[in-house]
């Protein structure tokens, strides 16, 4: 897609964070772009800040992890602009923090993975149809994460791992099937988002159990994790590394080369059959 311009774009988790800075940069391109989020208030305020700039956008609450409402948002974006041309699956949660991944419920898991996983399932399954036969051209960005590539035992991980195959996977079938669709995965390390503090939206089901409390490595891992994310890219920056993968047809979106180039022992021990190798807690 070598012009945005004109074009619709629709944008999951758009209230804040990455997702609100790709629709303002979709915006800035001179596209249509359709907000979707759970948290209302902060929908209504990146809409209102969008549209001030004479762009075209509108917002469309959204829980991610129901299909139904998913399919809602395909519509309403369709009945507003017309043809969708780009897809961004990026609404996500980070879970309870280091505490509460592995080992405290099920419910926690279940949220994470709806959320993070599911909802790009929702994504495709809605909208892929409609980009593949309009017959137009179109992109489909995953937000996945570092940790879809550094072991981790928690749902965060899981759900970051399995973002990466099924994005992988549909690059390969889209090609497979000459759509003229095409497909990127985003990889972010370290980014200045609020994603630690996911917890404000999760459902009572899922709160994590009473009586639970973080050990000191587990207190230590957050207060690390926190620090990295407050020293770390600036959506702005990230939303012009989607676009620009976009528009050239790039897979592969990564915000961190180093930490890439750190994934080299890992694979180096698959391909020697040897145990993995130590490494420092991180992403």
């Amino acid at each position: 897609m070598e012009s945005l311009s004109g074009r619709t774009a629709v944008v999951t988790g758009a209230g804040s964070g990455m997702g609100r800075a790709f629709a303002e940069r979709f915006a800035a391109a001179g596209m249509n772009v359709v907000l979707a989020d759970v948290e209302l208030p902060k929908l209504d305020e990146a809409v209102a800040a969008i549209t001030a700039t004479g762009a075209a956008a509108i917002g469309v609450p959204t829980d991610v992890t129901d299909g139904a409402a998913v399919d809602a948002l395909r519509d309403a974006a369709i009945e507003r602009f017309g043809n969708v041309h780009v897809l961004c699956n990026n609404a996500g949660v980070g879970g309870s923090g280091p505490s509460g991944g592995a080992f405290v419920n099920e419910p926690e898991w279940r949220w994470v993975l709806e959320v993070n996983l599911f909802g790009v399932i929702h994504g495709h399954r809605a909208f892929l149809p409609h980009m593949t036969g309009h017959g137009e051209g179109g992109h489909v960005v995953n937000t996945a994460s570092m940790a879809g590539h550094f072991p981790g035992h928690s749902a965060y991980s899981a759900s970051k791992w399995a973002v990466v195959a099924i994005t992988e996977g549909l690059y390969h079938d889209q090609r497979l099937r000459a759509a003229n669709v095409g497909v990127s995965c985003l990889c972010p390390g370290w980014v200045n988002t609020a994603i630690m503090d996911s917890a404000r939206n999760r459902p009572e089901w899922a709160a994590p159990k009473l009586g639970v409390e973080p050990n000191e490595i587990e207190v230590m891992v957050e207060a690390y994790v926190r620090d990295q994310i407050r020293s770390g890219m600036d959506p702005a920056n990230v939303a012009d590394l989607v676009h620009d993968a976009i528009v050239s047809n790039t897979f592969w979106v990564f915000t961190d080369r180093d930490m890439v180039a750190s994934l080299e022992p890992r694979y180096r021990a698959i391909l020697d059959g040897t145990n993995p190798p130590e490494r420092e807690f991180g992403i």
